[in-house]
Order: C-alpha cells, then structure tokens, then sequence
C-alpha cells in the first residue's frame, strides 16, 4: 500500500504580513488621494452645478470606504485546508507483530547528583 505525501503547494500559502500590510497601506493612500481631489474639484469647478455634489458626496465617504478597505485582509481567497489527522492516517505504518509479546517501553528518571 503506497502513502501519498502531500506537500501544500506555495501559491495556496497566505501572503506575507509584511506584504499586505504594505498593500493595505498603498491602497488606503490611493483611496484618500482621491478623495483629495474631489475635494478641491469640489472646491475650485466653476459653475457650481450637480457635479459639485458628486464631488461632495465622494470627498465624504471615501474616508469611510478607505478605512474599511484598509482594515479588510486582501486575501480573500480560501486556502484549501489540510487536516493532520488524515495525514497521520495516511503515514500511519502497520503494526508489525512479533508473536504474543507486546512492544513496551520504559522510561525511569533518576535524579544525577553528580551537578
């Protein structure tokens, strides 16, 4: 009976703390840049008229979505899960019988005064 050994392929392995953190920073930025320009497209886009509105409503709920973003894990992709247990089934040798005799093992401490 052959056992498979399955190792976890390194593109289902998360991506590093480092580099997302680094991403959710970058994306925050990119949000609030944004928001930065509709704010003074807001401000300074003569005549006033119903896209000032939407330069308003933009500079108000970017911050909310920027902040939401940030503090959401880019990866979002689930990662197949691998339970120990069926690998410890799978690796798991049979018994090997040696007559009646069971297989004990013994293990005594001794204090050492020799320290």
């Amino acid at each position: 009976m052959k056992h498979s050994r399955h190792a976890p392929a390194v593109t289902s392995l998360p991506q590093a703390p480092h580099d997302e953190a680094r991403h959710r920073v970058r994306r925050y930025a990119l949000t609030m840049g944004i928001r930065m320009v509709c704010f003074l497209l807001m401000a300074f886009v003569q005549p006033y008229g119903w896209h000032t509105w939407v330069f308003a409503i933009g500079a108000a709920v970017l911050p909310y979505i920027a902040v939401v973003f940030a503090n959401a894990g880019s990866d979002s992709t689930a990662a197949p899960v691998e339970s120990p247990r069926q690998q410890l089934a799978a690796a798991k040798p049979e018994p090997v019988h040696r007559g009646d005799e069971p297989d004990v093992i013994t293990i005594r401490e001794i204090e050492d005064d020799r320290a």
